[in-house]
């Protein structure tokens, strides 16, 4: 397996869905800086299970342990270990698929490639190793705060319900619901689809936006690191992620004359009229704010009778018991803050090594 995150600045994560702990640890982190665990902590109390009423009803108090690496509240430049123990773990209601493969999950090409699989909640595969991501995202967040450096994210579609293309990204207004969307509206009518789909005993996917303010021109290593290839592979490797566009994306099929960024001075500083590009031109960061979009798909695990296949190569149908979200949303948010704010130190420190 690879469970190693980035080049410099890095996260090997470990642990299963129903083991003892998951953890990681994070090595090539500057020394010296304050660490502030009350912001580790609340970043993960944000993706902790129960935290929301449109989530799992499944409770885990998912206190963080530091193990090294910080000395009187500062960073030492060793490496930083830590652990979230598991609390609540109910195995039994996964019995039933021992040997069944749930669709759209991840246990039938674990057991293609490995000859094995933890049917507990999908062990390594459960989006329960995101909780690293968080710790170490919120390490790499409390670095590029000393750099001037801000991501936000926000909800921008649950199903077929979404914010008008001209809605204004205002972090104040989207503070005032559980989803982060800045159409206050718009959220009651999502948070009320999530909830039916529990009811339901179904699930639905969405679209999140991520903006990030302060990146200065200059990171990002062309070819084979371009910033965005770099957030791409970070974000399509968070679970449910199904889709990535930066800048306009998709969008973009316009004339040269509409589509290029126009240069101009401004208070000394080279800036662009518009911003199609999202802030990268040909791999670099060129100064003005990066925002990309993300796709995730409904949760996998729904509480209805599905056809599969068991392991001894029989059709069959299947019935998943469990705790499960009805949308992955509201708690992938600080997710995906964590791989961007891992993957923007991780350049930043590589572009340390560009030029003397």
């Amino acid at each position: 397996m690879s469970n190693t995150f980035g080049h410099i600045f890095r996260l090997s994560s470990f642990g299963e869905s129903h083991g003892a702990a998951v953890g990681g640890v994070i090595d090539g982190y500057p020394a010296g800086l304050h660490i502030d665990l009350d912001f580790i902590q609340a970043q993960l109390d944000r993706r902790r299970p129960g935290s929301t009423a449109m989530g799992t009803n499944r409770k885990e108090a998912d206190r963080v342990e530091i193990l090294s690496g910080i000395f009187e509240g500062k960073s030492t430049g060793a490496p930083i270990a830590f652990l979230v123990r598991n609390s609540n773990q109910h195995s039994q209601d996964y019995d039933s698929l021992r040997n069944t493969f749930r669709p759209s999950h991840a246990d039938y090409t674990y057991y293609s490639k490995y000859g094995i699989r933890d049917h507990r909640g999908g062990g390594r595969s459960s989006a329960r190793e995101s909780i690293a991501r968080v710790v170490a995202g919120a390490f790499a967040q409390l670095a590029l705060r000393e750099l001037g450096i801000s991501i936000e994210v926000f909800t921008t579609r649950i199903g077929d319900i979404a914010i008008d293309k001209d809605c204004i990204f205002d972090s104040q207004v989207a503070q005032g619901n559980e989803l982060h969307c800045p159409d206050p509206a718009k959220a009651a009518d999502m948070q009320a689809l999530i909830l039916r789909m529990k009811e339901e005993q179904d699930s639905v996917g969405g679209l999140v936006h991520c903006i990030v303010k302060g990146v200065p021109a200059g990171w990002g290593e062309p070819h084979a690191l371009k910033l965005q290839s770099l957030l791409a592979a970070a974000m399509l490797s968070i679970p449910a992620c199904k889709g990535f566009e930066y800048g306009s994306g998709f969008d973009i099929s316009l004339h040269g004359s509409q589509a290029n960024d126009a240069f101009f001075m401004e208070n000394g500083k080279v800036r662009t009229r518009t911003n199609h590009s999202g802030g990268i031109q040909g791999g670099i960061s060129n100064g003005e704010d990066i925002y990309f979009n993300l796709a995730f798909k409904p949760i996998a695990s729904i509480s209805r009778e599905q056809e599969s296949v068991n392991l001894q190569g029989e059709n069959c149908q299947l019935l998943i018991k469990g705790r499960h979200d009805p949308c992955v949303l509201p708690r992938v948010l600080p997710v995906v803050e964590a791989m961007t704010a891992i993957t923007l130190l991780d350049a930043y420190l590589l572009s340390k090594t560009s030029h003397l």
